[in-house]
């Protein structure tokens, strides 16, 4: 995989898909919380291993920091500090804390974006976590690991001979309270209206996990009518706070959340149709749980 940072908003991932029984994996996970005391870290770990035996690309759309426990923020706990972290320098030992987990893997993963919490930091401490932490697996990986945005796109060019095709994730951090009946799947209706040419749609945010194909009609430069679906995609996360019977989530009776990632899987299709052949590439989403 070649990757290159295209415009503001956009990296290029490009792969060129090689007989029979080609596939490319990647892992779109979001809201790890990893530095957070009830953060899963063995379910973490486990998925990010796993990444590596498929050969995976990582793509994390945010809140891989919780951040919360510095001496200005109204929300710190003492006894929800983890022990790595004690120390008048907090937000040097965050980094270092998370480099530390991350850069055995730092090989596969392609961007890291922020998320409220890294913004948040950002905005009132004028340290850029992500963009620290994107140098450092950098580094580790010998190839650039890109700093991305709240919201952006990740296009998927595939390079086949002289034919090429393209798969567009449409991502963002992911906004609001979710709600406790909708679980945020009342957002895709909305997102659908304002965004063009997204194959699959992936947000975080709100803890929930779940999927939602919405079909599209259009007509092709050839005046032929198709059905294209826009996969929506709620990436969950790996804190649970929830089983410790205590805490913020639990005194402001919020549920248990889903925890996990999802895994997105690109293959070769060939569809017939009228006695014709049409090459494509397929997409499978599954849950990384």
């Amino acid at each position: 995989m070649d990757v290159t940072r295209t415009g503001p908003t956009v990296t290029t991932v490009t792969m060129e898909p090689k007989g029979n029984g080609w596939e490319q994996w990647f892992l779109l996970r979001s809201d790890a919380h990893h530095d957070n005391l009830h953060c899963d870290q063995d379910l973490e770990r486990q998925h990010l291993k796993e990444a590596i035996d498929r050969k995976a690309g990582i793509i994390d759309c945010g809140d891989l920091f919780c951040a919360m426990q510095g001496k200005w923020d109204r929300r710190a706990d003492p006894d929800q500090m983890r022990e790595e972290l004690y120390g008048k320098d907090y937000l040097d030992r965050l980094l270092k804390y998370n480099a530390d987990f991350y850069e055995p893997f730092a090989k596969n993963f392609i961007q890291i974006s922020p998320g409220n919490h890294e913004t948040s930091i950002l905005h009132h401490h004028q340290v850029d976590l992500t963009a620290n932490l994107a140098g450092r697996l950098s580094k580790a990986a010998g190839h650039s690991v890109v700093a991305g945005t709240y919201a952006g796109w990740v296009r998927f060019h595939f390079k086949r001979g002289r034919k090429s095709f393209r798969k567009m994730l449409r991502y963002t951090h992911g906004y609001g309270g979710g709600g406790p009946v909708t679980r945020d799947v009342i957002q895709t209706s909305r997102q659908a209206v304002y965004i063009e040419g997204a194959d699959i749609f992936a947000s975080g945010h709100t803890h929930d996990a779940w999927e939602v194909p919405i079909m599209r009609e259009r007509v092709d430069h050839l005046g032929k009518t198709r059905l294209e679906e826009m996969l929506f995609l709620k990436l969950g996360g790996y804190k649970d706070e929830y089983s410790s019977g205590d805490g913020w989530a639990v005194g402001k009776g919020m549920p248990p959340k889903p925890k996990g990632a999802y895994w997105i899987r690109f293959s070769q299709d060939r569809k017939r149709e009228n006695g014709t052949s049409e090459e494509s590439i397929r997409i499978d989403a599954m849950r990384a749980k």
